[in-house]
């Protein structure tokens, strides 16, 4: 059975609290949200019925900035996994030195399941129903599981007619034609690739030529393999939902997801030499990087021994369990952790937002070098930490993510 995503959450959080010396009163502060909004949203479905939708906001904290994080829309979203993506969205901003704290939203729904014109007043729905606790200078939502720049224009609309006046910022990853930035469909996949690249040169792995395998081709799977494949590495096996392909001479991202497009999986690819199960695709023996991008606690207690791969790059949230990464340590496995490894959405919206807060709008070579830099910057801040705490990756990149957050508090006078 997987774990809690909210008892995954402590476990991690304890741990960085122990390594940083900090008493218990400070993780008692620390492992419960400042605020968890629960909303009914009644939606007029196109055959005439009410159907009423459960939906969540979780505000974490707010010590460094306005909350930050996305809303996902799936059918098995839970309280409990709200806050724990609240609680990993404070530290993936400390950790990017983001001027935010952390919160995160969802609705239980299936999406695929509504009409256009249902999604439309579902996302009007909820916008409304949270809207007394967001805005620009308090909680910024973005896209997350099932949310994508549409409903974010939805969202930007809707709260800015109960504003009476255009509030772009309250929402980042919008359309670029309605105040979004150039490379935030990109940043996360990019982050990724970025991480992986400094993951590689940092433990003597050489890039050129790395075997990859890529778990998950949607958005962030995507891009994270095409940028890879530019920078010299080979993508050997990717998968989707529905299953995985493998070639060991090499996939080409580009022509992966066109045939993705046309038939809906990337199962029965032409150029692939087998089909593989997502389970395969975590246990290959033959590849040097390994990319989780679709959904959390897919590498567990049961099958982190099977890992072969010499680095992990978590581009999904929370795809590796505290019990597996244990395992993995102890392999000499190197796991680059969630919140850095996939902070490059998080980082472009944070650009997205300075972007409308001063009406301007920077070029795509622009927002990437400004990403790679971040990125870059934060990753050097955990690599230190980790030396000098002599731990796992994970516990180094929560030990300067919590320690910021901690100090920002103890200077506000809230501890």
């Amino acid at each position: 059975m997987a774990e809690n995503p909210y008892e995954m959450a402590l476990k991690q959080l304890k741990k960085a609290i122990d390594v940083l010396g900090y008493d218990h009163n400070i993780y008692d502060v620390l492992s419960k949200p400042q605020r968890i909004l629960e909303v009914s949203i009644p939606v007029k479905m196109d055959d005439g019925s009410i159907k009423v939708f459960v939906g969540y906001r979780v505000q974490h904290n707010d010590a460094l900035g306005p909350y930050k994080g996305g809303v996902r829309y799936h059918p098995g979203v839970t309280k409990d996994d709200v806050i724990a993506l609240a609680m990993w969205m404070t530290w993936k901003c400390s950790v990017a030195e983001l001027p935010y704290g952390g919160g995160k939203g969802g609705v239980r729904v299936d999406p695929r399941k509504l009409s256009m014109g249902e999604l439309e007043r579902l996302s009007r729905g909820y916008i409304r129903a949270i809207a007394p606790i967001i805005g620009p200078d308090v909680d910024i939502p973005a896209p997350d599981v099932y949310t994508n720049p549409q409903v974010m224009a939805w969202f930007m609309d809707e709260y800015s007619k109960l504003k009476g006046r255009n509030v772009p910022g309250v929402v980042t990853a919008k359309p670029v034609e309605l105040w979004g930035s150039y490379g935030r469909i990109e940043a996360t996949g990019y982050g990724v690739a970025v991480a992986a690249k400094f993951a590689s040169r940092k433990y003597g792995l050489p890039f050129e030529g790395a075997r990859v395998a890529i778990q998950g081709y949607g958005n962030v799977g995507y891009y994270s393999a095409l940028f890879m494949h530019k920078w010299g590495a080979k993508i050997v096996a990717v998968s989707d939902s529905k299953g995985g392909i493998y070639n060991p001479e090499g996939l080409d991202p580009q022509k992966v997801k066109a045939f993705k497009e046309r038939s809906g999986t990337v199962v029965g690819f032409p150029d692939a030499k087998k089909v593989i199960s997502n389970e395969e695709l975590l246990t290959l023996e033959d590849i040097d990087i390994l990319v989780p991008a679709a959904i959390e606690n897919v590498i567990t207690g049961e099958n982190a021994d099977k890992v072969h791969a010499k680095i992990i790059v978590e581009g999904a949230n929370g795809p590796v369990t505290p019990e597996a990464d244990e395992i993995l340590f102890k392999k000499g496995i190197i796991v680059v952790p969630d919140i850095i490894a996939n902070a490059g959405g998080v980082i472009v919206s944070y650009y997205e937002w300075v972007q409308n807060l001063q009406g301007l709008q920077w070029k795509l070579n622009e927002v990437l070098k400004m990403l790679k830099d971040k990125m870059l910057s934060a990753l050097y801040k955990v690599y230190r930490k980790y030396n000098k705490l002599d731990t796992d990756l994970r516990t180094a990149a929560y030990a300067v993510a919590v320690e910021r957050v901690v100090n920002a508090m103890k200077l506000r006078g809230w501890i």
